[in-house]
């Protein structure tokens, strides 16, 4: 696999991308466990990049646990990390202030975030403001805080890092944060060197992806129970999987 004349690096760094975690914290620590594994056989004097690309929220049944679990992974000594935003977040932080999307989100994704917070999920569109103003006080200031922090993307050496992909024909200094976070076909279905190969979660897969342009790392952990994450060290490249 190459990006131009050579084959895509990291510069040196020992790097674990994760993906889309949707609210299973178990399967999450048991992921994180063989990574520390592997990292102290790999490099056991480094510490290494952790990068999670996004969706740590809905569909699961502990969304709550999953943030915590994530925000602990930041203070963890054995770890650098850093954690990018999904659309599902930029959806939950809109409901925390958007009456008008509150109904759509209820009915849809977000179920299993509203009793995760302890929020009974609403019957019906007309209870969906009531189910919205409970999830918003339900919330803790730092879960807030760390959904509102997020940033999008992240490039190490050869390798973008974002949650669902980067718009064809777009230089990576001008994508749209709403591309980097819900593009899906056009993406996708594009074999255009992009720049940099981009390591992105979003759409699911029974199996992890390693194309010339895209690494995709979305094995759908609420309906295979896998998660997956993709190893990187100079210009090695392997996945590492946990099931739950």
């Amino acid at each position: 696999m190459t990006t131009g004349a050579h084959p895509p690096s990291t510069g040196g760094r020992l790097v674990y991308a994760i993906g889309d975690v949707h609210g299973y914290p178990g399967v999450l620590r048991s992921l994180v466990e063989e990574i520390a594994r592997d990292a102290a056989r790999t490099r056991p004097a480094e510490r290494p990049l952790l990068i999670f690309i996004g969706d740590y929220v809905d569909r699961g049944p502990d969304s709550r646990a999953v943030i915590d679990a994530v925000m602990a992974l930041q203070a963890d000594p054995r770890f650098e990390v850093v954690a990018l935003k999904g659309n599902h977040e930029d959806a939950l932080l809109r409901v925390l202030d958007d009456p008008a999307f509150g109904p759509s989100w209820c009915a849809n994704w977000g179920q299993a975030t509203l009793r995760s917070y302890g929020v009974e999920p609403p019957d019906s569109d007309l209870d969906a403001e009531a189910a919205r103003q409970a999830l918003a006080r339900a919330v803790p200031p730092a879960h807030r805080r760390f959904l509102e922090d997020l940033p999008v993307s992240l490039t190490v050496g050869d390798y973008l890092f974002v949650h669902a992909g980067v718009r064809p024909g777009v230089p990576l200094a001008e994508q749209a944060e709403r591309d980097l976070i819900w593009i899906r076909y056009d993406f996708l279905e594009s074999d255009e060197a992009f720049g940099k190969v981009v390591v992105h979660g979003h759409t699911p897969a029974e199996a992890p992806e390693l194309r010339a342009n895209r690494i995709g790392i979305d094995t759908g952990v609420y309906m295979t129970g896998v998660l997956t994450a993709v190893r990187l060290r100079g210009e090695e490249q392997r996945f590492i999987q946990a099931r739950g």
